[in-house]
């Protein structure tokens, strides 16, 4: 059986498998009843009459462990298995049709062919990844309904009118999907080229409606809204979704998939790179894995102010779970999030510096490097300092207050703010000296360009370092409105910088092609260690957000009163998320291993149909 008709196979195989989840979950969803008193909207304060069930008392919600062994582990690993698969699945498809639609804008045959063909590897890739998601989101709802029942009962009570919705969405995806695949070589003429790749959008669609459909409930269980405070339905379907938490979750984990996915592909890049047996091996990787890098950084870049945006309405929604997660027991927590971060940032400054070997000239940009490394590092020193730590009893005793005598100075959001859009700016100077590296600029106005550009970065860093220190003197309620001016200077210098640096490069000379392939290994293992660092702090961050809600199911309404429950350390969220990281690695590699037997190279199918095997683009064809 060729690889074709084994991933068909799989493939409905899931299908069905799907459908089964879907139905369910929406029988789970069924159980409810009417009750004909008035109450209030716990968050809205608006009236409405229950619809739905009361949350389940303190005695059903004592749950039960398999043996010692403690059941939420089990359920914690699979869970993080699901989002890191299906943050994956909602990825890929993206990835595709960014490079599908690259391939059509693309007046060059040559990188039109590589780009096509380059997404339609990760369309089966994704095929794949999606029957591997309805398998673990199968294991893990007979997880759920073993071990939690009353929780799935009401949860599924709660949210019973969108059960459909949810179960067409995710059905509707998956065929979606399975179509946008199988079509690509039947619309692969040019008249039917923007069919397929309208096919492409509009799985993306449903994947985004997917993503958001499942947010709610993560939403909705860290800050409820749509209940009275017994926990009962109210009827109003927009305010059970339209939660205090949706909208920031939404943005923080369409990006947080966006670079877990792209991670992934760095990874495998990184790995066919150092396995390839020839030059043109190494070139396509090496160019696969410039792509990735740009696309996963277009992701990281507003990270830190979805990341901000979310923990802001935190603290506008419940001020004790804010302090519970950034100044309080997973204060550490967020701190090694932000060196995580950083190292993101450093690692990506460091790529961009190793890929100068590949441009001719790129040498004349060395001297400027230990300049933009100590701005880097002191960013980062201020980005990591907190304001506040857990402390114990006997140390806040020593200390004469519940406030560090240094640390306490410091370490307030609007210098973190600062501090990260320095890092941005850093970074997309780094981005300028890399076009600029094997060429040099003809324009009559090279001189006067770079002084605009050197003196837009220079107002726009003494901005947002004046922000940062006002910040200081001013009380905690107005000082968070300080990171909007800060970003949006961030981001005026880095389009305007962005803008003008490419008109300069109008007809420029080029010193010689991009020698893909030539980078060193050092570059190369340094972005095979921004991949890993991309994954575990998605996994890190996820428990973090998690873990707010302390013994609470549901914030305020359903508790988790089982004797043996717990809030792990950082040890032990340490060593779950690594595991988490490394079988979710090797599931994805296992996949990629797949796809790959009983394919053609892309040079070989070149030659089939009499082309030229050029597997890396020139010096004109940067992504």
């Amino acid at each position: 059986m060729d690889m074709k008709k084994r991933t068909s196979g799989v493939v409905w195989l899931s299908l069905l498998l799907l459908v089964v989840l879907s139905a369910a979950w929406i029988g789970w969803g069924l159980q409810s009843q009417a009750f004909a008193e008035e109450s209030a909207d716990l968050y809205f304060k608006t009236p409405g009459t229950p619809v739905g069930p009361p949350a389940p008392s303190p005695q059903e919600t004592v749950y039960s462990r398999i043996g010692s062994f403690d059941s939420r582990l089990l359920v914690w690993f699979v869970t993080q298995q699901h989002t890191y698969f299906g943050g994956f699945v909602l990825a890929l498809p993206i990835f595709c049709v960014l490079l599908e639609f690259l391939g059509l804008s693309s007046r060059k045959p040559s990188l039109a062919l590589r780009y096509d063909g380059l997404a339609r590897d990760l369309a089966k890739v994704a095929l794949l990844a999606l029957s591997v998601t309805a398998v673990v989101g199968s294991l893990m709802l007979g997880m759920f309904i073993w071990f939690y029942p009353s929780f799935m009962k009401y949860m599924g009570g709660t949210f019973k009118s969108f059960m459909p919705l949810y179960a067409i969405v995710f059905v509707g995806e998956s065929l979606l999907l399975i179509l946008y695949y199988y079509s690509w070589n039947r619309l692969a003429v040019p008249s039917l080229k923007w069919v397929h790749a309208s096919i492409g959008v509009l799985t993306n669609l449903f994947g985004a409606a997917l993503l958001f459909l499942a947010n709610s409930w993560s939403a909705f269980m860290m800050a409820p809204a749509g209940i009275d405070a017994q926990g009962r339905f109210l009827g109003n379907g927009w305010h059970l979704l339209h939660s205090a938490l949706w909208n920031p979750l939404n943005v923080h984990r369409f990006l947080a998939d966006i670079m877990s996915g792209g991670a992934v592909v760095l990874a495998y890049a990184c790995y066919r790179f150092f396995t390839s047996k020839t030059d043109e091996e190494r070139a396509y990787f090496d160019w696969v894995g410039y792509v990735f890098l740009f696309v996963t950084v277009c992701a990281l870049l507003p990270m830190p102010f979805a990341g901000y945006w979310l923990m802001r309405s935190v603290y506008a929604f419940s001020q004790s779970m804010g302090v519970t997660m950034m100044g309080g027991l997973l204060t550490w927590l967020f701190v090694v999030q932000a060196l995580l971060i950083g190292a993101l940032f450093l690692g990506v400054n460091y790529y961009l510096w190793q890929s100068m070997a590949r441009l001719r000239g790129g040498e004349r940009y060395q001297p400027y490097y230990q300049s933009l490394l100590a701005v880097l590092m002191l960013a980062l020193f201020i980005w990591l300092t907190p304001h506040t730590v857990m402390m114990s009893g006997s140390e806040v005793k020593a200390m004469g207050g519940s406030s560090h005598p240094v640390v306490g100075n410091y370490g307030v959001m609007s210098a973190k703010n600062g501090a990260v859009n320095i890092l941005i700016l850093v970074t997309t100077l780094s981005f300028i000296y890399y076009r600029r590296a094997n060429r040099t600029m003809v324009v009559s106005w090279v001189k006067q360009g770079n002084l605009l550009i050197g003196a837009l970065f220079l107002l726009g860093s003494i901005n947002i370092i004046y922000l940062s220190v006002y910040g200081f003197y001013l009380p905690a309620k107005l000082r968070v409105g300080l990171s909007s001016p800060q970003a949006v200077t961030t981001l005026t210098v880095l389009v305007v910088g962005l803008v003008i640096n490419r008109m300069m490069l109008k007809g420029a000379l080029v010193h010689g092609p991009v020698q893909w392939g030539k980078i060193s290994v050092r570059g190369m293992v340094g972005l095979f260690g921004l991949a890993a660092a991309f994954s575990w702090v998605m996994g890190l961050m996820g428990y973090i957000r998690s873990s707010g809600r302390l013994a609470w199911h549901v914030s305020e309404v359903m508790a988790d009163v089982s004797p043996w429950a717990f809030t792990p350390d950082f040890a032990f969220a340490a060593k779950m998320v690594t595991l988490n990281m490394v079988i979710f690695w090797g599931a994805v590699f296992a996949l990629f291993w797949m796809c790959q037997r009983d394919q053609l190279p892309v040079m070989e199918e070149e030659l089939a149909e009499g082309a030229a095997p050029v597997l890396a683009p020139s010096s004109s064809q940067e992504a």
